[in-house]
């Protein structure tokens, strides 16, 4: 049994992992394919008291959303999970047509707090596939629920969870004319919400850094439209230059000690990197075009933008110093907003063709284009940090501004839901540990 120790859950958090059985996992969602069949899954309540069912209440509902699991009414269950419990009684769970299992408990440590342990099992297979125990603050609950369920995910599909996470975006209200955006921030489910700016000042596209501790956006303060830099642990802000012209649609490279960004001046439209050590300016693109929507790939190596100079709107791909430019997309319509998914595999954009806006993919040679939403506007994709699910926002037709979220396969559309009108999404990577 291997024990390992994973301090520093933003610095007041510790965990501790148990082994997890070494099965062979036959028991498998196959998500290569489109609307997957969700796997029945039995979550009952963790024996120990109240934030037992809290967690497992997140849990289900995570995984759930994924489109990718049916968690199964505690009301059909038949055994009655207690701490004492050590194996399931496996029939009584195949008779309500359970696939897999959860068990475990919430143990009081004292002093605020407990020990939260599951098991993963195959309930056909008869086999354990995988237990956790942490150790934590009570108040951590929640996040230990996003993690349990990133775990099973992964040991059900085979790939990484995104559940542990966070999505900033722009928070909108009031009239059209008169429109409040402000910044704000909320756990990948929408809870944990929390707004960053007060409104006095227009901000747009939010992004995060590779550790998720901070954000880029361009922000209206000062009257002239700039890129700014926040610490989201201390909330301080401060300007990344007074350039001539507007800086904006900034992002991070993948190790986070630069960023690239597009600066408006004299009729064109630059992409620039920024070093954040030294604040050396490179320009990357040059002549009369409009280059903007700047994204890295995984490795650094590439950026994917978007660009007028064949006369409309397309997305390119160039190397990170700016050579190599090449065109990507060839379909009909306007291309717009590319972004690099995490895995390296496919870039996301926004189309706009036959007065309507779309949500597609398409491979990083521009070759495999698939649309997978369409509305009358859809914009502004973004990646969960597996690659497996977009989120981007719909505005109606009445007006009304929301985030939505879509699997890859073009399955799974669902609104994510936010106090008010939503824009601009960034997802964050897994946070750290």
């Amino acid at each position: 049994m291997r024990h390992f120790n994973i301090f520093a859950f933003f610095s007041f958090l510790a965990i501790a992992f148990f082994t997890a059985t070494a099965a062979n996992a036959a028991l498998r969602i196959d998500i290569t394919k489109g609307n997957a069949e969700p796997m029945p899954i039995a979550l009952p309540n963790l024996p120990g008291g109240t934030v037992g069912a809290d967690i497992i209440r997140v849990v289900s509902a995570d995984l759930e959303r994924s489109g990718l699991f049916r968690p199964i009414s505690q009301s059909s269950f038949i055994e009655q999970i207690t701490p004492q419990t050590v194996t399931p009684r496996f029939a009584d769970w195949r008779q309500i047509n359970a696939a897999a299992l959860v068990t475990g408990s919430v143990t009081d440590s004292g002093n605020g707090k407990v020990k939260v342990a599951f098991r993963l099992w195959d309930v056909y297979g008869q086999e354990q596939i995988a237990g956790k125990e942490y150790n934590t603050f009570n108040s951590n609950w929640r996040r230990i629920a996003h993690i349990m369920a990133d775990e099973i995910y992964k040991r059900m599909t085979g790939e990484n969870g995104y559940f542990d996470s966070r999505v900033v975006y722009v928070s909108e209200s009031g009239p059209a004319m008169k429109r409040i955006k402000r910044l704000a921030i909320m756990d990948q489910d929408g809870e944990n919400h929390k707004f960053l700016t007060d409104g006095r000042y227009l901000v747009l596209t939010p992004r995060f850094s590779p550790n998720s501790q901070e954000i880029l956006y361009m922000s209206y303060a000062g009257r002239q439209p700039r890129v700014f830099m926040r610490d989201l642990q201390t909330g301080r802000e401060e300007s990344l230059g007074n350039f001539e012209g507007m800086s904006f649609s900034p992002r991070f490279s993948n190790d986070g000690n630069s960023i690239v960004m597009s600066i408006a001046n004299g009729g064109s439209t630059q992409i620039y990197k920024m070093s954040l050590r030294d604040r050396r300016l490179i320009r990357l693109t040059s002549g009369s075009a409009i280059d903007t929507s700047p994204s890295y790939s995984p490795d650094g190596s590439q950026i994917t933008f978007n660009s007028d100079r064949g006369g409309s709107q397309q997305v390119y791909v160039m190397n990170s110093d700016g050579s190599g430019v090449k065109r990507i997309s060839f379909g009909d319509g306007r291309y717009g907003t590319p972004v690099w998914s995490p895995r390296g595999d496919l870039i996301a954009f926004t189309k706009m063709a036959g007065g309507k806006f779309y949500i597609g993919v398409m491979k990083t040679d521009g070759s495999g284009e698939r649309v997978l939403t369409e509305s009358f506007l859809d914009e502004g994709p973004t990646w969960s940090p597996n690659g497996r699910v977009i989120m981007f926002h719909r505005q109606a037709r009445g007006g009304n501004v929301r985030l939505y979220s879509v699997d890859i396969t073009g399955s799974n559309l669902r609104e994510v839901l936010t106090p008010m009108d939503a824009s601009d999404p960034a997802w964050s990577p897994l946070l750290p540990l």
